[in-house]
């Protein structure tokens, strides 16, 4: 049985110290060509079988030391792939290593890979690749140990078409010619830090970059890339505050890379290349913190991180707590409170989405059989952030926690960790206040479904505009909607905004009347900053504006972050005149959606697969 009940590999016997990748990206057949030379090194003595997780790959060859051997593919599980058992022809002895090299095909339908046409992307002229293989989608592009809890290192030559360009999660090393043939070239990389396989992430496409600091590039389509550059230009001043809060940045570079509209996420922290949507390109820098997120993964779950999927809040609720002390370093502190009152109304909807007796709304929930993708929620983000937030007022305030989580860092960097090693350490670091952390409802935060077991007083200043503006709308009679005026908006921020219209999503839909009154005075229609439309038009379509079901429909597949296109596809489903055309305009984007997004949504709107 594996240690991690996402994985098939034999982690308790063997562990992966570095991986060697020859990639051959065909576009024509949405196949990558791949070969990987895998250093193994034998934990236990007489190690003669390896196991190794792969999802929908064909196996052409393996070899170890250079002589074939004998392998065999398991059955297919529903959500963990085949694993893929191969016996050495001798016996390892406990510290030995051994080079594995397996030959291989990935599957048209690899869900780590995304292959868009070039409608699909900004260019409109080439095609483009994109990987996301957190969290356990790595093995359906290359067989290995896809388990968080074992690190290595990388290299990869990659071979593309000449006219497209490859980055990868790791340092550029060059490029050349592809001495096979005098169309593609072969572009080199090495990742010298130990990361989990989660981590390795590719992407091709006619990429242009600009710099926007001495260790930073943007990368995107020549579309996005001007825009770009200036959105994320504070991003040297996020990297030296991190530093500050969390110790040297171990990566070296760290480039952004803005994806085509269908990737899932809102970023996603490959090492030296993070991910991010397009939808944060707002034009006045004011969705950067997801940046400012991004970075602090460099340090809470890429240098330290969580075992298994289980403990994923180690990652998300300690990331959540440094973006918003670096918030707090450039926006002072009544941001961070006010980001932390938006993140508890996420914890809020994610709870009432789940259940509130839903095992997966436990901090720390037992994944047996159960698929990552379907546990993902803001949970381990939020009620992660609520606890580091409710111990930093119980143990002497945001620098002297913050004292903790920099020693947390530097004494797990470069490896894996669970729920009791973080606990434990805590208890040793904090040893003269014991008696607080004996008060403090273990069981209620970690293993309890539902909200917290405490709710942290958060300071209101910021928030208490868009409470005052929320409650004079939700409280106006008919005669009363004359009083609005566009001014009522001037002295408040974007981050604002989202927050008054995220007040009246939690409350009884509005009268049309009112959402009419206020597209008259406010204009959001015409608002460009994603979050705002997107909880503008789910606030019209649940007052049953129909002029807006097509607005609506329109951001659920004009972009494909989940965060968005999940909530948009219900909305507009709960509308039931328009259920029927929900499902039609569902089934004639799916194809041109990311794998994981497609699959949640059918299930969101209990959709019959059969299109």
């Amino acid at each position: 049985m594996s240690a991690d009940p996402c994985s098939f590999s034999s982690i308790t016997r063997c562990v992966t110290k570095h991986l060697n990748l020859h990639l051959h990206v065909d576009f024509d057949r949405h196949v990558i060509k791949g070969k990987v030379e895998l250093t193994v090194e034998a934990l236990e003595d007489r190690l003669s079988v390896l196991t190794l997780d792969t999802r929908d790959l064909t196996i052409v060859s393996v070899t170890t030391n250079g002589q074939a051997v004998r392998f065999s593919l398991g059955p297919k599980h529903s959500f963990k792939g085949s694993q893929l058992d191969i016996t050495l022809p001798f016996d390892l002895s406990r510290g030995q290593h051994v080079i594995v090299e397996v030959t291989y095909e990935t599957s048209p339908s690899a869900t780590a890979l995304q292959w868009l046409s070039p409608e699909q992307t900004a260019g409109k002229k080439q095609p483009y690749l994109f990987s996301q293989c957190q969290a356990h989608h790595c093995r359906s592009m290359i067989p290995c140990q896809d388990t968080p809890s074992v690190k290595h290192s990388y290299y990869a030559q990659v071979s593309v078409p000449q006219e497209l360009v490859a980055v990868m999660s790791a340092v550029r090393d060059g490029q050349a010619a592809d001495p096979q043939d005098s169309s593609r070239v072969v572009y080199r990389f090495r990742q010298t830090v130990a990361m989990p396989s989660y981590l390795i992430a590719i992407v091709v496409g006619a990429l242009e970059s600009r710099e926007i600091g001495p260790r930073s590039r943007v990368w995107s389509e020549k579309e996005f890339v001007d825009k770009a550059a200036f959105e994320f230009s504070e991003t040297e001043t996020m990297l030296k505050t991190a530093e500050d809060l969390a110790g040297p940045y171990v990566w070296g570079q760290y480039d952004i890379l803005v994806l085509p509209p269908s990737f899932p996420y809102g970023g996603m922290e490959n090492p030296c290349l993070t991910f991010a949507t397009p939808t944060l390109l707002a034009g006045d820098k004011s969705l950067s913190n997801v940046i400012a997120h991004e970075i602090s993964h460099s340090w809470t779950g890429n240098l330290v991180t969580n075992k298994t999927w289980e403990h994923f809040w180690l990652n998300e609720g300690h990331t959540v707590y440094l973006e918003r002390m670096i918030g707090r370093c450039m926006h002072g502190e009544h941001f961070r409170q006010f980001k932390a009152i938006g993140g508890w109304k996420d914890l809020q909807d994610s709870v009432n989405t789940f259940g509130a007796n839903n095992p997966l709304t436990n901090l720390v929930p037992r994944l047996e059989e159960v698929n990552p993708d379907e546990a993902y929620s803001s949970v381990p983000y939020e009620k992660g952030f609520a606890l580091l937030y409710h111990l930093e007022e119980l143990l002497g305030g945001p620098e002297v926690f913050m004292g903790f989580v920099k020693s947390y860092i530097q004494l797990f960097a470069y490896s894996s960790v669970t729920t009791d090693d973080w606990k434990n350490y805590l208890f040793t670091y904090f040893k003269d206040k014991v008696d607080v952390l004996n008060k403090v409802d273990w069981n209620g935060w970690m293993f309890t479904p539902g909200m917290p077991p405490v709710k942290p007083q958060y300071d209101t200043t910021l928030a208490d505009a868009c409470i005052n503006l929320s409650q004079k709308w939700i409280q106006a009679k008919e005669q009363d909607l004359s009083n609005f005026k566009e001014s009522d908006l001037k002295t408040l921020s974007s981050h604002q905004l989202i927050e008054f219209l995220s007040l009246l999503l939690h409350e009884d839909p509005l009268p049309l009347t009112h959402v009419l009154k206020m597209q008259q005075v406010y204009d959001f229609h015409s608002c460009l900053n994603a979050e705002i439309r997107f909880r503008w038009l789910r606030l019209c379509v649940r007052s049953r504006w129909e002029e807006v079901v097509p607005m609506a429909l329109k951001m659920a597949t004009e972009q494909g972050r989940m965060k968005f296109t999940r909530p948009l596809f219900k909305e507009v489903y709960g509308f039931e005149k328009y259920r029927e055309e929900v499902v039609s305009v569902f089934k004639a984007h799916r194809t041109a959606m990311h794998p994981v997004t497609a699959g949640l949504v059918i299930k969101d709107l209990k959709v019959d697969i059969s299109l």
